[in-house]
């Protein structure tokens, strides 16, 4: 027997969620999504929310230590972990799923596998067939690197970081980007001796070079030993036991480094990820097996039948660029169940740049529109291209950086310390990027998105008045320097 659905999401995360929902909205169209571990996914249990419920009272005590008058002590740690067990609900999902059914989405417990155009197969043995469309939301899982030893080691990635029941002493993490930045973070807040080992020469590679810069320094301050252009040549540890997620894996770790060897108590692996779709049976369909799943600007990646969202199409792995994937993959599902057309990108006459966002049913915030925050202290928020990233691209650019530092940021505490950049497209006069670094700045960064997938000129923006005290006045000295 064979169960039908116009449309099936293997993959049960925010991105998948999305895509159902959308696809089925106003309708009596039905959807199933097939998910082998918890509805809502990595974001909701294992990485955004529990990471940053870590990394809020962090910031709050931060805060709270720069103003006079504000009695501040050691962070409650059991506290913060009850609030960060609040947020992922202990890993019941049964919210989730009472949501997905609400709407008119079955959820179907298993692991899905393409068995053959519009086909699934879960645990081998239930039988579905989608009338119009499979999508695939799988995501991405943390890699750890073949270096000798550290698989034996039986290290913590980000899910044990972010679920997390003891806090190590001593701990290494390797890596240099987002994951590694933030976990050092919190994780010196509780009170960690904490190393970050890093191979490159920065940190925060993909975003403007100050940002790096910043938040090395901070990390420094607050007693992190940042160890840049550093080589994780071995990793022993004799003791390693299996204890479950979130607590510590054995006995001592030895690391041996091109800077020397330490010791601690755990390591944390934050150097990647990869595409989980090694089993989803894509070589069914002529796929590859354990890739990346390349998609067009409608997320269709075969016929018109199979569509990828989020993390496990490559373009953006961001949850809440894997949301917008998939309510524009939803929208694609229903104007083709529906039969009506799709629009297409406009592009300008001399090459393959999107002049605005073309329409609801293509994905063009993924082509230098993509925003993002990282929760450091002080955090960092930035959207479209970089200075480097648009001269790579060809533009020629006009660049406006300056200090973050107007009345609002001087009442907000009183060590505020912050930076900011504009990189500018001479031709058009429009914003091609900008970038905050500084407490709080997280707020910002949607008013340069506006700016950015608006192609706003800069001489409208002088019209746009930020309100007196906010932080928000940035813009006004962003202007003003550009004069």
């Amino acid at each position: 027997m064979t169960d039908e659905f116009d449309v099936i999401v293997i993959g049960g995360g925010p991105a998948g969620e999305n895509a159902a929902a959308y696809a089925i909205a106003g309708s009596n169209r039905t959807a199933a999504i097939v998910e082998h571990e918890l509805v809502g996914g990595e974001c909701s249990y294992w990485a955004c929310m529990p990471s940053k419920a870590l990394l809020r009272p962090g910031q709050v005590l931060e805060a709270a230590d720069a103003l006079p008058g504000i009695p501040a002590g050691p962070l409650n740690v059991e506290a913060v972990l009850k609030r960060r067990d609040s947020f992922t609900h202990n890993h019941d999902d049964s919210s989730q799923v009472d949501w997905a059914t609400s709407v008119g989405i079955t959820v179907i417990k298993g692991h899905g596998v393409i068995d053959g155009e519009r086909a699934v197969t879960v645990d081998g043995t239930r039988k579905l067939r989608a009338r119009q469309a499979v999508v695939l939301a799988t995501g991405t899982t943390a890699t750890v690197p073949k270096t000798p030893g550290l698989r034996e080691a039986l290290p913590w990635t980000s899910r044990d970081a972010t679920n997390l029941h003891e806090v190590p002493s001593r701990v290494a993490v390797i890596g240099g980007g987002v994951v590694a930045t933030e976990c050092a973070t919190w994780l010196s807040s509780f009170g960690a001796h904490v190393t970050l080992l890093v191979r490159g020469d920065a940190l925060l590679k993909s975003a403007e070079p100050f940002a790096g810069t910043m938040v090395a320094e901070a990390l420094g301050a607050r007693g992190v030993d940042v160890r840049l252009s550093t080589a994780v040549n071995s990793v022993s540890r004799p003791d390693a036991k299996d204890t479950g997620e979130g607590h510590i894996h054995g006995g001592p770790v030895s690391i041996e480094t091109s800077s020397g060897v330490i010791e601690v108590d755990e390591v944390i692996v934050a150097a990647g990820r990869g595409p989980t779709s090694a089993d989803l049976g894509l070589s069914a369909i002529g796929l590859e097996d354990g890739k990346y799943v390349t998609t067009d600007d409608h997320l269709c990646a075969q016929g018109e039948w199979l569509y990828a969202v989020g993390d496990i199409n490559g373009r953006s792995p961001l949850t809440h660029m894997g949301k917008y994937q998939a309510r524009v993959c939803g929208d694609v599902i229903a104007a083709r169940a529906e039969s009506r057309g799709l629009r297409g990108p406009r592009y300008t006459a001399s090459a393959d740049r999107y002049t605005a966002s073309a329409d609801r049913y293509t994905a063009s915030a993924d082509n230098g529109q993509v925003p993002q925050v990282v929760f450091t202290s002080p955090e960092i928020a930035w959207v479209g291209r970089t200075e480097k990233k648009a001269r790579n691209d060809g533009y020629d650019v006009e660049v406006v950086e300056i200090e973050l530092a107007v009345a609002g940021s001087s009442l907000l505490r009183d060590d505020y310390s912050g930076r900011a950049k504009l990189v500018i497209d001479k031709a058009t006069d429009v914003i091609l990027g900008a970038t905050f670094a500084g407490p709080e700045v997280s707020e910002l960064v949607h008013a340069a998105t506006i700016a950015v997938v608006g192609a706003v000129p800069l001489e409208t923006l002088w019209h746009a008045v930020p309100s007196y005290p906010t932080v928000s006045e940035v813009w006004l000295r962003l202007l003003e320097a550009r004069r």
